[in-house]
Order: structure tokens, then sequence, then C-alpha cells
């Protein structure tokens, strides 16, 4: 198979988990991350928290995937071969996982209070979940232009981000801003469980 970019999977071994690219304004993100979840603490909007590490743990199952397929194949799907202060897996750096922290809280801050509202005919829900995701998909058009994020595959594009990646992500920062407090701690827990038992597996083995 022709590869859009392969050597960049090597470009992004090279830094994997180095401290040679370290940047202090990592600190800033860490805290400012810090400063949104203790902000909606004091709120008390625990909804907005569920929805933040809903969206944050389907993120670190779809990196930990990511990363099982660079295992498997040679090539992650994505991958970050530069421009980051620290790269923790092939296809996630510290400020894309910074970033997505902190992406469902501010995903409730669109979201109507009444969970049935509609939005141009179409529940806000669904309307949400699609408009962000299909704005993220376009983003990373622009991000695959640049040199410091590629797409591996060339069956890999905003589609098939935008349906196996992104909605997963908006989907489950809404179900867990919108359900009850059992069903959405249910689903962080349990998925945070998953992830955490695959990083400590395939971290182990070196899959990862």
């Amino acid at each position: 198979m022709i590869l859009n970019n392969p050597q960049a999977t090597d470009q992004a071994v090279q830094i994997l988990r180095s401290g040679q690219n370290y940047q202090w304004y990592v600190i800033t993100l860490v805290l400012l991350v810090a400063y949104v979840y203790g902000h909606e603490y004091e709120r008390g909007n625990i909804k907005a928290i569920a929805a933040g590490l809903g969206l944050y743990m389907v993120h670190w199952f779809v990196e930990i995937v990511n990363a099982l397929i660079h295992h498997f194949t040679g090539h992650a799907l994505w991958t970050v071969p530069k421009g980051t202060a620290f790269l923790i897996m092939i296809g996630v750096c510290i400020e894309i996982s910074l970033m997505f922290s902190i992406a469902g809280i501010v995903t409730t801050k669109i979201l109507p209070k009444d969970p049935f509202a509609k939005i141009f005919g179409i529940n806000s829900r669904i309307f949400v979940t699609i408009s962000s995701a299909a704005i993220a998909s376009i983003l990373e058009i622009f991000f695959v232009r640049t040199p410091a994020f590629v797409w591996v595959y060339p069956l890999w594009g905003s589609f098939p981000v935008f349906i196996l990646v992104y909605i997963p992500f908006f989907a489950a920062a809404c179900f867990c801003y919108d359900a009850e407090s059992k069903k959405s701690w249910g689903f962080i827990g349990t998925l945070g469980i998953i992830n955490l038992a695959g990083l400590v597996i395939f971290g182990f083995l070196g899959w990862i």
C-alpha cells in the first residue's frame, strides 16, 4: 500500500515519550485545564465536568487503538511527527490531549438546558454532536497540511475521522451531560478502567 507520509512514523518514534523537546508552556496549559475544571466544580456544574471527562475517556480509547494499529501494522492511522513539547503516544501529543480534556466542557456551553430543544428543527444534542464533529474534521484538513500532523494511510481522512472519532467524542460529551449521574459516571468509570488497563498492559508489553 502506498502511504501518504511513511517517514512521519519514524520521526514520531524518535521523539516518542522523549523529553528532548520539552517546553515550559506545558505547565501553564496544565494549570489552565485545572482552572477550568476547578471553576466548574466551584459552580457546582458537575454535569459539565462529566461531559469533559466523558469525551476525554473516548479520546484516550481512540488513541490507544491508534497506537495498537501502529504496533501491528507498522504505521498508525495518524501521527504527530514534530511540533510538540512531548509526544505521549504515536498519535497524540500533550497539547492535543490537554485540549481534548476540556473540549467536552466547552461543548456544554452551547447546549440548550432542555435536552429536547431543537436547533434548525433537529434535536439540539444531535445537532451539536454532528456540527462539532464536522468542524473538528474540517480543521484536521488544515492540520494535515502542516508538518506537525499526518494522516498516514490514504484511506484515513476527514470523513472517517468525522464518523469514527469526532462523532463518538461529542456524543459522549452530550450523553454524560444529560444522563443520570449513575449512568454518566458509570460510563466514565468503565471506559476509564478499560483505558487504564490498556495503558498498563499494552505499555508493559511495549505495544504502545
